[in-house]
């Protein structure tokens, strides 16, 4: 039950993240820490070691230096940069490739599909503030909606996953 709670924990979290930036095209910074918290936490429970649960912080640490590094090439936005840190922390370096291809490629179909969109509407009086932000062309894109998308297809990948079923494969 305690693996199920995690899982359920990560997901909702990156659900979470997707849904304020959709809403406000930003991320509180709640979520990444309570992704980071809680990590140890479900692992101390679930039996791994103090080494597996640094390993897995070291993990996070790289990625949010890289996610610092784009942030500071304006390619990324800082709470985007934080909680793709903070899930690589859950995936550790066994599911990051399925993260951040997953990650990628929501992405790239995120993007494309707001491009599509901002060519056919504009922001309008009357319309949800968050769709007018949706629709403004120099805004960005609600990243977290790929970064919910590549935290969901890499949860087999997850160090929790292996303990319901044994080893599952992401596909």
């Amino acid at each position: 039950m305690l693996i199920i709670a995690a899982l359920t924990l990560f997901t909702i979290l990156l659900l979470v993240a997707a849904a304020n930036d959709i809403a406000t095209m930003t991320i509180p910074n709640w979520v990444s820490a309570a992704l980071v918290f809680a990590f140890p936490l479900f692992a101390l429970a679930a039996g791994h070691s103090i080494a597996f649960i640094g390993y897995h912080l070291a993990v996070g640490l790289i990625v949010l230096a890289l996610g610092i590094g784009l942030f500071s090439l304006n390619l990324l936005g800082g709470g985007d940069a934080k909680v793709i840190a903070a899930a690589a922390v859950w995936t550790g370096l066994s599911g990051l490739v399925v993260f951040v291809s997953a990650m990628v490629l929501a992405g790239g179909v995120l993007a494309l599909s707001l491009l599509a969109l901002r060519r056919l509407a504009k922001p309008q009086d009357g319309r949800p503030a968050f769709l007018n932000r949706l629709l403004d062309r120099q805004r960005g894109a609600p990243y977290a909606v790929a970064i919910a998308v590549g935290g969901i297809a890499a949860l087999p990948s997850l160090p929790f996953a292996s303990q319901i079923a044994g080893p599952l494969t992401p596909f």
